[in-house]
């Protein structure tokens, strides 16, 4: 390493993308360190996957660091001189979860093996336990095809899948004391899906899931639904399959549903959710949610989905799946993929995502550092 200094400052998270009319809350500094953590964000992900799919706007990742009434979030740039050489950022959960937190640690190509990833790291250990954090959570991300046949795995604690220990990601993780808890398989879908495929899906699922309606909304979920949906979000945090991730369930309720429909609107993100509806019961019972960017107009990501325990083997997943991605297609016509994420251990969806096309386009790492 240089002599020099490194100077870590935390990002005061501007008003605007831009000064305009509007006074940032850090003022000029504030609105230039956060465009540059992004514009660091976006090169990366340009140098690992070769497109944006995965990576938020500038309008997603500004309403993202305002945090809110859940979570609070801290951003971190790190500089030597006038050079920046990395970021670092914190998330700490307000209602439930509250002794864990959430870490991430990038660096620019140029100072990477230099020492300075593991320097913002510790700072981000050192915020997370002034705050009572006693359980760090980060994740790392590999394309498919990283490291070859012959290459030492580190198996991840949920028995299921493993990540090449030589790659630097893996290696600065492990060395720094995190353990390897789950490795969730990324998925594309390239589109258009032919209706016919989709028709025999659709038929294939609604023979098996009888006793139920399928519903849909874009956007805001309706006021009749939103009790209902509550209690699925709820369960979403605990019922997929979190390996030995120190998490509890989140507590949902209709305010909590609005206010992200709230921030996912401010930040530019389309959402379109497909839902069954358990007849003899009037209760929701299965959901599925795909987002779109217009920054990012051929790519949609399919985030939530799940089946109530008690409802599962019906074909519901695909039900579901099958009427969202028709929707999807419809509303965003300029998609050409959807990028979607899977624990591996996850049989059952992966097994539902390749019925529709999906193919593997990816890895992640889920790591856990536990204090004592």
């Amino acid at each position: 390493m240089t002599g020099q200094q490194l100077k870590i400052t935390a990002v005061a998270i501007p008003a605007a993308l831009d000064a305009g009319t509007h006074h940032s809350a850090g003022g000029t500094a504030g609105l230039m360190d956060f465009h540059e953590c992004h514009a660091l964000r976006e090169k990366h992900e340009l140098e690992k996957w070769g497109d944006l799919d995965r990576c938020p706007t500038a309008m997603e990742s500004l309403e993202y660091w305002r945090g809110n009434q859940y979570e609070d979030r801290r951003l971190v740039i790190a500089r030597l001189g006038q050079q920046t050489v990395g970021t670092c950022s914190v998330t700490l959960p307000l209602r439930e979860n509250t002794s864990t937190a959430g870490i991430l640690v990038d660096v620019a190509a140029a100072f990477r093996r230099q020492g300075w990833g593991r320097k913002l790291l510790e700072h981000a250990e050192a915020v997370a336990a002034d705050n009572g954090r006693t359980s760090f959570n980060a994740y790392c991300e590999l394309p498919s095809g990283t490291g070859d046949k012959d290459t030492l795995l580190i198996p991840a604690k949920s028995g299921a899948g493993g990540l090449p220990a030589d790659n630097p990601a893996v290696a600065f993780a492990d060395g720094a004391g995190y353990e390897l808890e789950q490795v969730e398989r990324a998925s594309r879908l390239t589109l258009p899906v032919p209706a016919n495929q989709l028709d025999a899906l659709e038929l294939e699922a609604s023979s098996r899931a009888t006793g139920y309606t399928l519903v849909g909304w874009s956007d805001r979920c309706p006021d009749e639904l939103v009790v209902e949906y509550a209690v699925l979000k709820n369960r979403m945090s605990t019922d997929v399959p979190i390996a030995g991730l120190d998490w509890e369930a989140e507590d949902w309720d209709p305010v909590r549903v609005r206010q992200e429909e709230q921030s996912s609107s401010r930040g530019g993100v389309q959402s379109q959710v497909a839902a069954a509806l358990h007849r003899p019961t009037g209760k929701l019972v299965a959901y599925t949610v795909a987002n779109w960017r217009p920054g990012i107009p051929a790519s949609i990501a399919q985030q939530d989905t799940l089946v109530a325990s008690e409802h599962r083997g019906q074909r519901l997943g695909l039900l579901v799946k099958t009427a969202n991605l028709r929707a999807a297609q419809h509303r965003w016509p300029t998609a050409r993929s959807v990028l979607t994420w899977n624990a591996v251990e996850n049989r059952h969806m992966l097994a539902i995502n390749s019925l529709l096309g999906f193919t593997p386009a990816g890895y992640e790492g889920e790591w856990q550092k536990r204090l004592g």
